[in-house]
């Protein structure tokens, strides 16, 4: 354990079937999660885990965990043609405004584009989200545009922040969770 991982009892492991019941328990914390799937239910759940962890998927799903529970998944939808990938998180609700997101998103993407292979990683979000802003910039991505009306959020059009990270980008100063591959 390094000194930015002591006495943080978040870390990160890879996302497996055990977690159906922290999934779906994230995903109705907060009305604001339907934008992440449609999971309302167990079996939505275990979909959706599946989608995530079928071999040969495109996906890489890191559950943020805390005693043993998911609370937070960062993942990285890989682009192999184009050594890129999407990158997206979301949080239990009561598990947000901790930092907790913007180490596990730093730890991520510096494992994508180092130990991952990937040489640039993308993400956005809707700018009345600023908090998910503060966690692109935390982990090191640099704001590269605005999407205007991207997304259509109840009839009200809503732009979108784009944000990239290169391999070659300096490394941002977040500390990062320990990193579990089982």
């Amino acid at each position: 354990m390094t000194a930015s991982t002591a006495h943080f009892p978040y870390a990160l492991r890879p996302l497996v079937a055990g977690d159906a019941a922290d999934v779906l328990a994230a995903f109705t914390s907060h009305p604001d999660m339907a934008r992440q799937g449609d999971v309302a239910s167990f079996a939505d759940a275990d979909r959706y885990i599946a989608g995530l962890t079928a071999p040969g998927s495109r996906h890489c799903p890191w559950a943020i965990e805390n005693e043993g529970h998911l609370v937070g998944l960062v993942c990285v939808t890989v682009d192999a043609v184009n050594r890129s990938g999407w990158f997206w998180y979301w949080m239990r609700a009561d598990a947000r405004g901790k930092g907790v997101m913007q180490r596990a998103a730093a730890t991520v993407a510096a494992w994508a584009l180092e130990a991952g292979g990937l040489e640039r990683l993308e993400l956005g979000h809707r700018v009345n989200n600023p908090a998910s802003g503060a966690v692109a910039r935390a982990a090191g991505f640099v704001q590269e545009g605005t999407e205007r009306g991207k997304f259509l959020i109840d009839g009200v059009r809503v732009d979108v922040d784009t944000y990239g990270r290169l391999q070659s980008d300096p490394h941002p100063s977040t500390p990062h969770l320990l990193l579990s591959s089982h």
